[in-house]
Order: structure tokens, then C-alpha cells, then sequence
């Protein structure tokens, strides 16, 4: 069963996907991802060195693979530097 999956990325995904967020219908995190992948060729190199959080908890590669029950708000942090 697809879900409506929000993706938001910031930083340098933001810069590679091209926009802030987007939607799209997922039956998991990991095709949600695999989408945004196939739909922004850029963002794909992006989003393997990157954070993934839904609804605000970090996921682990594992766990993006299991199904979704509900919609789900996505966000793709990439590595940063800073002090």
C-alpha cells in the first residue's frame, strides 16, 4: 500500500534535488528515496552519504525498507562541517 511520503532536504541535497521538498506515494523509505533518485539524477550520490530522518527520528538503512503504515515526513541531512 502506497502512502504520501514528504521529502524535504536541505543543504546540499537541497542544492542537488533542486527544490526544498516534494511528495510523493511510497510504500517505503527506501523507494521513496529510490524515486526522488530516479526523478533528480543528482541527488542520488546525495542522499547515500546523508542522514535520513522520518517524522524526526533518525532511519536506519535497515529500517528504510520497512513498509510504511501512515504518511511519513522524510528529511535528507547531508554530512556538514562547522564548529
Amino acid at each position: 500500500m502506497s502512502v504520501e511520503v514528504t521529502l524535504r532536504y536541505w543543504a546540499g541535497a537541497r542544492a542537488a534535488a533542486g527544490v526544498e521538498s516534494e511528495s510523493v506515494s511510497a510504500e517505503t523509505v527506501a523507494s521513496a528515496l529510490d524515486l526522488a533518485s530516479t526523478n533528480r539524477p543528482g541527488l542520488g550520490p546525495v542522499i547515500d552519504r546523508s542522514s535520513i530522518l522520518m517524522n524526526g527520528r533518525n532511519v536506519s538503512v535497515e529500517q528504510r525498507a520497512e513498509p510504511l503504515q501512515e504518511a511519513a515526513f522524510v528529511e535528507v541531512l547531508p554530512p556538514f562541517a562547522g564548529g
